[in-house]
């Protein structure tokens, strides 16, 4: 279905005021900066911040919810025969298609290094991405438990989809750190989830032949 004129500017909208806070809680620090202040710059309403965020807060965490839906529908939608390291595989790929066509999250890589910084440094940040994160990893170690009953257990559940969530993290931050673009990103977090999944002398062959193209 094809997005409508007012559904484009609504989203265009929700990503301006969304980097533009991202922006200014680098520049002045989180607790520094206002909802006026974040309205201002995007030049809209303060009102108009509220019709689209419920809070400051909200900018970092407001989409997760409607992300975290991908994983859990993937895993439930397993296909026959299909192992669990090219099912979580397929997780990672539909979650970050889902993420770039949503078109909220930062693209920008300054952006996105800011917006990582600031869940790593600021502490009420902080805690609420770790809850948020280890409350998606219980969901989608139980939707594996569901999805493979035969195979794994409750250990090995958890297990699996922890390799796949740090591998990711851990190779997204240090990316980001190294300030390599948005593909290169892209690619270093599918890569550690290759090596996570697979082990290292088989991540490369997955990472290679099951890539997608880029769009």
């Amino acid at each position: 279905m094809e997005e409508s004129r007012r559904e484009r500017k609504k989203r265009q909208t929700r990503r301006l005021l969304a980097e533009t806070a991202i922006k200014l809680f680098g520049e002045q620090g989180y607790e520094q900066t206002t909802v006026a202040q974040i309205a201002a710059t995007a030049d809209v309403a303060t009102k108009t911040f509220f019709n689209y965020f419920p809070s400051k807060e909200d900018v970092l965490f407001a989409d997760d919810e409607e992300r975290n839906v991908v994983p859990l529908r993937v895993i439930a939608e397993r296909r026959p025969g299909e192992p669990v390291a090219d099912l979580l595989t397929r997780v990672y790929d539909e979650m970050r298609t889902s993420y770039l066509a949503d078109g909220v999250g930062p693209s920008d890589p300054a952006v996105m290094a800011t917006y990582a910084r600031l869940l790593m440094t600021v502490p009420a940040l902080q805690a609420r991405a770790l809850h948020r994160a280890f409350k998606l990893q219980q969901e989608m170690a139980s939707a594996l438990l569901d999805a493979y009953p035969d195979e794994l257990d409750e250990i090995s559940a958890a297990a699996v989809v922890g390799a796949f969530a740090g591998a990711a993290q851990g190779a997204g931050l240090r990316s980001i750190e190294l300030g390599q673009p948005e593909p290169e990103f892209w690619d270093a977090m599918r890569r550690a989830v290759a090596i996570g999944l697979y082990g290292l002398p088989e991540a490369e062959v997955h990472s290679q032949t099951q890539e997608p193209r880029a769009q």
